[in-house]
Formats: structure tokens, sequence, C-alpha cells
């Protein structure tokens, strides 16, 4: 069959850049360059269509193998240009974002942190690579405990536990950080800037799940961090 590599090209490349939420954490500093090979990729991809066209226009339309390479390549085209990391948003199936906080650092490197409402959490590092950290979390009174931590790459340790303060850097009472520590003798602190808090669905959740909060008091603490 003629242009078969071009067609086995094609499809490798779509179900590559479709899968990208599931290995792009695991190659570490791989990651960037195996995005940049693909940008090369779609840049190749694009000149072959071009020239398949020609050849179409060339030969009269006559050809059915010729116009199945000219409608796949339009096709794979097409979608990854609209959407260039997946048709399918598998983040949003994994269960809904309570709570987002993130953090641009040097270099334009993101951090980015989810908690799920299924108790699970995921941090995303985006850097020189993307590295993923995953786990469950809890709550206790005031304080999100991080358990069955998964490091990402070339992590070496994760935060034990977090809590939601009024911004450092934003004191209009509207903005809040979520400051995580990596143990009970850590003063400083590492802030996120909330940008997502629903962390109050939780309290339906919890009673299932054995979290109580134990008196009037805590509830009301609980009730001012994390109901806004």
């Amino acid at each position: 069959m003629k242009n078969k590599g071009l067609i086995i090209t094609t499809i490798a490349f779509f179900l590559l850049v479709n899968t990208t939420y599931y290995w792009e954490g695991k190659l570490g500093l791989f990651a960037f360059p195996t995005f940049l090979i693909l940008a090369v990729v779609y840049i190749g991809l694009v000149i072959a269509l071009v020239r398949q066209v020609y050849l179409a226009t060339k030969e009269k339309l006559r050809h059915k193998s010729r116009l199945f390479v000219v409608g796949l390549l339009t096709t794979v085209l097409a979608l990854t240009f609209y959407r260039p990391f997946g048709l399918v948003d598998f983040d949003r199936l994994e269960g809904g974002d309570l709570l987002v906080a993130e953090r641009e650092g040097a270099a334009n490197c993101m951090t980015t942190l989810k908690l799920k409402d299924d108790f699970t959490f995921k941090e995303r590092n985006v850097c020189f690579g993307v590295p993923e950290t995953k786990g469950n979390f809890h709550l206790q009174n005031d304080t999100i405990y991080f358990d069955n931590v998964s490091l990402g790459r070339h992590e070496d340790e994760f935060y034990k536990f977090a809590v939601v303060k009024p911004s450092k850097y934003n004191k209009d009472g509207k903005h809040f950080d979520l400051t995580r520590y990596k143990s009970l003798t850590d003063t400083v602190g590492y802030e996120l800037w909330i940008t997502k808090n629903e962390l109050n669905k939780l309290k339906d959740k919890s009673r299932t799940a054995n979290i109580r909060f134990g008196n009037r008091a805590g509830r009301r603490i609980y009730s001012q961090l994390f109901v806004r």
C-alpha cells in the first residue's frame, strides 16, 4: 500500500498526543525534548499534507488511497491544532477539583496542586520536566494531611500537611494561600496561591469517610478557613 509509512506515522502521532496525560509525568526531564520532537513531527505532517494535496490534484483525484491519506492527515492535524493536549480531558474524568492552588517560579516554572473530591491529590511541576506527585489526603480540623504519597520523577520528598491562610500578598480578605509544611518543626512553609476552593463540599463526604470535626469550635474554624 502506498504511503504506508506516512499512515503509520500519522496514527502513532495522534495516539501519542491523545495519551499525553498518562506518559508526560513519567518522562521527567525528557518530557520537553519529547514535546519538541512531536512539534517537529507535526510540521513534517503539514508538509506531507501539502505534498499529498498537490499530488492528488495532479492525479485529478483518481486514486482513493491518496484521498484517504489526505483525509487522515487533515483530520489529525486539525484536531491536534484544536486540542493540542488531546481530545479527552482525563483529569476531569478522575474526579472534580475541590481545591486548586498554583505558583509560578523562576524561568516560568509552574507548580499546580489539585485536591479531588475522592480524597486524592495530584501535584504537577512544569519546568524542565513534568514530574507528578500523587497521593491521598484527609482533613482534620483546619489542617490538610497528605497520605500515601507517590513521589514524581526526580522528587525526594513531599509536604506532610497544609493549611489555608489569608494571602500574604493580597490583603483584601478575598484571596487565600495554601501553606504547606514538611514537618511540625517547619516554621516557614511554602505557599501556593489558591485559585479554587470548594473544600466545604467534603463536609458530607467526611461523614462517610469517618472524618469528624470534634466540636463546635473545630467546625467554626473549618468554616472560616474553607467555606468561601
